[in-house]
């Protein structure tokens, strides 16, 4: 299995829980459809205040599966992208879009099932005036972002895997899961005679 397969599987909770939480981008930065998921690699777009042309650039530099991390600046007022431009994205196979600002064309972006987190939606297009960078070091909800990064998604949050950690990571949340499901077997496995039990021995104990 391979390491995106891994953290696909795992979810954001369990992640964050690896990383200490060091990494986790800002809450307000949301799915815009609850059954969004994603995990891949990240590459980084930053975005000059109003602008989205370099996002263009980016999706023709990305590979299959890429996240397109993208630097806004928390512009709330100018979409950084609309169906057109995820059409162009999903067509070439990225897998979804996390922004530190919004987009707009909801409807039609919901159709097209395809993962973005926002800090929400606009109806005033981006302009079109030159700048922005595509893969150099950003800062998306808080949390700092480089091209290659691991990024993982899903209705809880996202969060941020740095290259080379990646391995690690998915192997601390795993055995969390592990022992997650072991402590609500023991704690649930026989109602409330289990559930007094369980709180009796983790009272005890702190």
């Amino acid at each position: 299995m391979s390491i995106e397969e891994r953290l696909f599987a795992l979810p954001t909770t369990a992640i964050s829980d690896a990383t200490g939480g060091h990494t986790n981008i800002n809450a307000r930065i949301k799915p815009l459809g609850d059954h969004y998921k994603i995990a891949g690699k990240a590459l980084t777009v930053r975005l000059p205040d109003g602008e989205n042309g370099a996002v263009l650039e980016a999706i023709s530099k990305a590979m299959k599966g890429d996240i397109l991390v993208i630097d806004a600046k928390g512009n709330t007022n100018r979409a950084v992208a609309g169906d057109f431009v995820v059409s162009l994205a999903k067509g070439l196979g990225i897998q979804g879009f996390v922004v530190d600002g919004v987009i707009r064309d909801l409807s039609a972006i919901k159709s097209l099932d395809f993962p973005i987190f926002s800090l929400g939606t606009t109806v005033a297009a981006g302009f079109k005036n030159g700048g922005g960078e595509v893969s150099v070091p950003v800062s998306v909800g808080g949390v700092a972002v480089h091209t290659g990064d691991y990024i993982v998604g899903d209705v809880d949050g996202v969060v941020v895997i740095p290259q080379g950690e990646e391995e690690t990571i998915a192997t601390l949340a795993e055995a969390k899961i592990v022992k997650d499901d072991a402590r609500e077997k023991e704690a649930l496995s026989s109602g409330e005679e289990s559930i007094r039990a369980y709180l009796k021995k983790v009272l005890r104990t702190t």
